[in-house]
């Protein structure tokens, strides 16, 4: 984990080898996946392929912070239950209770801590790739809407819905 400037702090997720078997042999190269987040609703993922691990999690780096989006977060967790999907991976989250943690997979844990979720609630289904989870996670993420946004666009008032 390291930190720029603008407090942005990156975690390398998963580091994977990748072969390609050539007439002179084998070509080994490194993929990296890395998030990034400031801990306070905004987040990032990316990915990196390069010939050693240093230079991979470097591009990952730049990559994520090229894709970094804003997470609704309310009092350390998420507003109301969702489930994100990407390709086959599905992730379950449920808001908790403080004091609860970051109950979820070690590869969405690294996702809901960077975004600054304290207490959460979530489950993996079916797919186990990591990239296909982190990204089933942010898709369930930005699905929430935060109960201004539901008022908004009933055109009503936040204490009328409630």
């Amino acid at each position: 984990m390291s930190t720029n400037d603008n407090q942005l702090v990156d975690k390398v997720v998963n580091i994977g080898r990748v072969t390609k078997v050539v007439k002179g042999g084998r070509i080994f190269r490194f993929t990296a996946i890395v998030v990034v987040g400031d801990y306070n609703g905004r987040v990032g993922i990316g990915l990196g392929k390069a010939r050693e691990v240093p230079d991979a999690i470097k591009k990952a780096s730049d990559d994520a912070k090229k894709n970094l989006v804003e997470v609704p977060v309310v009092k350390g967790t998420i507003p109301h239950e969702t489930i994100g999907k990407y390709s086959a991976a599905e992730i379950v989250m449920k808001p908790a209770a403080p004091g609860t943690g970051i109950i979820a997979g070690s590869v969405t844990r690294s996702l809901f801590e960077l975004a600054g979720v304290q207490n959460i609630l979530a489950k993996s289904t079916r797919s186990r790739n990591p990239l296909n989870l982190l990204y089933a996670g942010l898709n369930g993420l930005l699905s929430i809407r935060t109960l201004e946004e539901v008022a908004a666009a009933r055109g009503k008032t936040v204490q009328e819905i409630i």
